[in-house]
């Protein structure tokens, strides 16, 4: 694991999740992202791999390095979401951890990941930070005893794992992924933007006037509004089946780097919170990085769920999926 300092002028915008509404039980399910039925498990468990191996990296550290890293469960940082920051000061690579723990950080990493999207975190933190080790954890509550969260922080990326200790909230909370790089062909994710515009490409003229906006709202404005929100764009409810289903494999494509559990607690959120047809989806005129209408910024948006994916001029995207109460 190396260390690095890379600056990014343009990282330092973040929102406090104090306002975050507080989520609600909800149990949903089956078949793919969207599909219908019951799970008995629409979200991750503490005997879920990631989970296991929270408890043992907790129960590995000594006292003088809990009282550095780990909080109480309802502790402010816990609460902040920002898309370049060290959650705690000791960083991965430091001598503060001895290489069993940091194997440990990784096999949780790997544990929130799918097989694709551990690829994608490790290369993008290579690129952007030098590497994991640049990187910073912080455990709240106590593994074992009741609620707990992990959660890792840098730039670009905060990873969550929290055994469902935030009931019905995806993700654990408002998570970050993004990179640095400002070439869309080049960039880890600009293949979801692809995936995102191939909606555009099939409404026609009135539906683009509607979808298609002049100015994104800011990137961090992902508060969850329930059903009594406002959305921008244009209501997924008013495509036909075609262009609805394109929709869905853009959410599927989005999810694709992350573990099965969580994708099964967003589809249960998702469908508590009214389903696909509740979505909004707005593409923007701004950041549009090679003029050639692809739009690079984009956002998916319902009563439970947001998705802001701002790719110019390099990647940030913020998730925040859950239920209000």
């Amino acid at each position: 694991m190396t260390k690095a300092k890379n600056s990014c002028p343009d990282c330092d915008t973040g929102v406090s999740r104090r306002q975050f509404v507080k989520t609600s039980a909800a149990a949903i399910a089956a078949g793919g992202v969207l599909g219908s039925g019951v799970w008995s498990h629409a979200a991750p468990s503490t005997s879920d791999a990631a989970e296991s191996t929270v408890k043992r990296f907790y129960d590995s550290l000594s006292e003088k390095q809990k009282g550095e890293i780990c909080f109480p469960f309802n502790h402010e940082k816990r609460t902040m979401i920002n898309p370049n920051w060290h959650i705690t000061k000791p960083q991965i690579v430091d001598d503060f951890y001895n290489d069993d723990q940091r194997k440990l950080i990784d096999d949780i990493i790997k544990g929130v990941s799918s097989e694709d999207g551990y690829e994608r975190f490790v290369k993008q933190m290579d690129e952007d930070a030098g590497g994991v080790g640049s990187f910073a954890v912080a455990v709240f509550g106590k593994p074992g005893e009741g609620k707990f969260e992990w959660e890792l922080t840098g730039r670009h990326l905060t990873l969550r794992a929290d055994g469902d200790s935030v009931k019905n909230m995806a993700f654990g909370g408002p998570i970050v992924y993004g990179h640095g790089e400002s070439n869309p062909k080049e960039n880890l994710y600009h293949y979801q933007t692809k995936k995102a515009n191939e909606v555009f490409a099939a409404l026609d003229a009135p539906q683009r006037k509607e979808a298609l906006l002049k100015k994104a709202p800011r990137e961090n404005a992902v508060l969850l509004q329930g059903a009594a929100g406002k959305f921008p764009g244009l209501a997924v409810g008013e495509l036909s089946s075609d262009q609805k289903q394109l929709v869905e494999e853009t959410i599927k494509t989005i999810l694709k780097p992350y573990r099965k559990k969580d994708v099964d607690e967003v589809a249960a959120v998702l469908k508590k919170t009214g389903g696909l047809n509740k979505l909004h989806l707005a593409f923007y005129e701004q950041g549009d990085l090679a003029k050639d209408e692809v739009w690079d910024i984009w956002r998916l948006e319902g009563p439970g769920f947001v998705w802001h994916f701002r790719g110019a001029p390099h990647v940030h995207t913020y998730i925040n999926i859950g239920v209000k109460s």
